[in-house]
């Protein structure tokens, strides 16, 4: 009996493992899911303030899907084809700027294999507030950079390039990191350069992830979302 246990306890053992091995990498659990989709023509319908979890965008090219600050995740305007682009609710993911997020973001390229997109969070920074004239656009210097490649796309930790800017905001020559919505800042948005990716997938978990410190961006993301 001890015997038969055992094998069955290794054969659930390997078999948990395995499972985990073959998933899509993302976290089980409850998620907000958004799916920006590259299309080869414009869109001419006005999808201001239809609802959904889609986002339409160029197949090959820049557009903006500018972020509004909400309690709720929720696609404002679908269309980002037109001039105007793309426009999606979020809660702020970071109040205090202490580099732990109060929610996590993971992304993954589907579709056609052969597609890419490059995807940098960006905002306004307000030099001056009695002269608009004096105001620059601060781009980050770390970006979303996902490819499709043959095969199984999994999901992966992109919460420090979506939710944040690192870039050397007050020119000392060091960077910076600041979140969504931060005082000081308006107008965030994410510039999406798309090169032929049908489908980028992005899923917002209610779990934190801590972010690298301004001075190593390029370093590791680590969360507690348990995939």
């Amino acid at each position: 009996m001890k015997k038969m246990l055992l094998a069955l306890s290794i054969t659930l053992f390997l078999s948990a493992t395995l499972y985990a091995q073959t998933g899509n990498g993302g976290p089980s659990g409850t998620h907000y899911n958004l799916n920006i989709i590259g299309v080869s023509q414009d869109k001419t319908a006005d999808m201001t303030g239809t609802s959904g979890h889609t986002i339409f965008v160029p197949l090959v090219g820049k557009t903006s899907i500018w972020l509004t600050e909400s309690d709720t995740y929720q696609v404002l305007d679908r269309n980002g084809t037109d001039q105007d682009g793309a426009r999606f609710a979020l809660p702020n993911p970071d109040e205090n700027n202490d580099g732990t997020t109060t929610y996590s973001v993971f992304a993954r390229a589907l579709g056609k294999p052969g597609g890419g997109s490059i995807t940098t969070t960006c905002a306004t920074q307000i030099n001056d507030p009695n002269d608009p004239t004096d105001d620059e656009v601060e781009c980050s210097e770390i970006s979303m950079d996902l490819t499709r490649s043959k095969g199984q796309s999994k999901f992966t930790n992109v919460s420090k390039y979506l939710l944040y800017i690192y870039a050397d905001l007050d020119e000392d020559g060091d960077l910076d990191r600041i979140p969504l919505f931060f005082d000081g800042f308006q107008d965030f948005f994410w510039e999406y350069d798309n090169n032929g990716l049908r489908l980028a997938q992005l899923r917002f978990y209610p779990c934190s992830s801590t972010v690298p410190d301004p001075t190593d961006p390029g370093g590791a993301t680590t969360d507690n979302c348990n995939p």
